[in-house]
């Protein structure tokens, strides 16, 4: 049964990842059945990817911000101002499409900057500076673009609505969809076997050859039915490009959050951050470079929104925060902060979006899809709200408590508190060579008050 666990990870957060995973299959698998096999159809998937990709990477800023203690309330209306200034400069200025996305970029980055500095810099709460900002750019879209819709040209559309392309002999699939399959499952074995290349090299513990082939072989199977999926609609569709733009910022900022100095400084500001400062940690600036860096991922969000509808409207981006800040909230974030991961919340993401694709399908009403997932939301963290506050695991971390072992099977230690934390009343030391900030999204990643941080 130790060895068995190996396959879904050998920590609790892991576990927790695989438990949201379990919870996005079972979804997918009960509307496939409601829904009489329309939910896993191949163009219906196609679809499902392209609608939600911009509330999804919406999601990767989203989550960066809640972790550092924060929210970020104006990311609708920032994508919906970048959309009219992208599509303005192409239709009026006659900027070239890809200078336009550039100048897209650099007005995200400054709205971010904009916002980051009354966050950071002045003191005001997030909340109230990004209440200001959804107003403050919202009106903003609708003065430019007159409240009128602009079209944008049709190499633009590309980001938003291209597919990738076909080539090769006749297979019945999208080729190039074919071979993304089989270039993500070659790095799937790769990262398995040079994972157990560095343990032997380290001398650490090592799950056994199976659990490593059963491991890989449940994960080849998932990628190469997904690519037969994406890749076996009508022609002219396949694997969307928004979809690969999601892909590419999950890799990038799971790597930033994970594998970094700067992601490691998030947390530690969102867990607690007085200590993070007396560690030095500079608190300002992570604050400010989150702000500026969601408004960055709006802008994106909103420039592939703009392509896929093929215009700009003064509608654009209504409500977009509300779905990106309940993807982050169901993928497993705290809400005091501190806790949460890119890859949970693009989970969390996929299970609204399947919620909201499957009770489209079975023809339900948009108010009631709304009162559902308003339910949904609440219920989710209203649980694990609960649990923490009773001194209980989570829901997943209940359904995997046991698996944060040493290599001997030993219940993991407590993370030892520093002089620094003690004499200051702020926990534990948040120094970022402590183990206590790494950002797997454990309770012991970031220490708080008892008061706060479940057992």
């Amino acid at each position: 049964m130790k060895d068995l666990k190996k396959v879904f990870g050998g920590n609790q957060s892991n576990a927790r990842q695989f438990g949201m995973i379990a919870t996005l299959v079972v979804a997918i698998l009960i509307f496939q059945v409601l829904t009489g096999g329309l939910t896993l159809d191949p163009p219906n998937l196609i679809a499902l990817v392209s609608q939600y990709s911009y509330i999804l990477i919406l999601a990767i800023g989203m989550v960066m911000v809640i972790v550092a203690g924060h929210i970020d309330l104006s990311v609708g209306s920032v994508a919906a101002f970048v959309g009219i200034m992208v599509a303005t400069s192409m239709t009026t200025w006659n900027f070239p499409w890809p200078v336009a996305i550039v100048f897209g970029l650099v007005v995200g980055a400054a709205i971010g900057a904009w916002q980051g500095f009354w966050v950071a810099y002045v003191g005001v709460p997030a909340f109230i500076v990004t209440l200001a900002g959804m107003l403050l750019f919202r009106g903003a879209n609708q003065f430019v673009g007159n409240a009128v819709t602009l079209p944008v040209p049709e190499g633009y559309t590309v980001i938003g609505a291209g597919y990738l392309p076909e080539f090769g002999p006749n297979t019945g699939y999208n080729n190039a969809t074919l071979l993304l399959g089989l270039v993500l499952a070659a790095v799937v074995v790769w990262r398995e076997f040079r994972l157990r290349r560095k343990q032997q090299a380290m001398g650490s513990d090592m799950a056994p050859m199976w659990v490593s082939l059963v491991k890989i072989g449940v994960l080849v199977a998932i990628i190469l039915y997904a690519a037969t999926l994406f890749g076996g609609g009508r022609v002219g569709t396949s694997f969307p490009i928004s979809g690969i733009i999601l892909g590419v910022l999950v890799l990038v900022y799971g790597f930033i959050t994970q594998n970094t100095i700067f992601g490691r400084h998030i947390y530690a500001v969102g867990g607690n951050s007085h200590a993070a400062e007396l560690s030095g940690v500079n608190a300002r600036r992570v604050n400010f470079l989150v702000m500026m860096n969601m408004s960055v991922l709006a802008a994106v969000a909103g420039m592939i929104y703009v392509a896929r509808a093929g215009a700009s409207g003064p509608q654009d981006g209504l409500n977009w925060e509300l779905d990106a800040i309940a993807s982050v909230f169901i993928g497993g974030a705290a809400v005091a902060g501190g806790i949460g991961t890119v890859t949970g919340s693009i989970v969390g993401g996929f299970v609204i979006a399947v919620l909201n694709n499957g009770l489209q399908l079975l023809g339900v009403g948009s108010d009631k899809v709304q009162m559902i997932k308003g339910l949904v939301l609440l219920i989710a963290v209203a649980v694990d709200v609960y649990n923490k506050s009773q001194g209980r695991p989570s829901i997943t971390g209940f359904l995997t408590r046991g698996l944060n072992r040493d290599k001997n099977g030993v219940a993991a230690p407590a993370a030892p508190q520093s002089a620094a934390g003690t004499q200051n009343g702020v926990g534990p030391s948040t120094d970022s060579a402590s183990p206590v900030l790494t950002p797997n999204g454990d309770v012991s990643d970031v220490q708080r008050p008892n008061s706060t941080t479940p057992n």
